[in-house]
């Protein structure tokens, strides 16, 4: 063991800040794109889409 004294709670707020941190920059990243961003997405997604319907057979 070390000499240092340690405050539980602030070890807990601590872990759990830098946890809702990482959460926050991993949203940023997933929901932080500009308008033209996400109309390139929507619109890759849509052509995606339609390409697969295009290929499925018809019974």
């Amino acid at each position: 063991m070390n000499g240092k004294v340690l405050s539980l709670s602030k070890a807990r707020k601590t872990r759990e800040m830098s946890s809702k941190r990482a959460q926050a920059d991993e949203n940023a990243v997933k929901f932080g794109l500009t308008k033209a961003q996400k109309k390139l997405n929507k619109a890759q997604l849509s052509k995606s889409a339609e390409e697969h319907d295009d290929h499925r057979r018809e019974e």
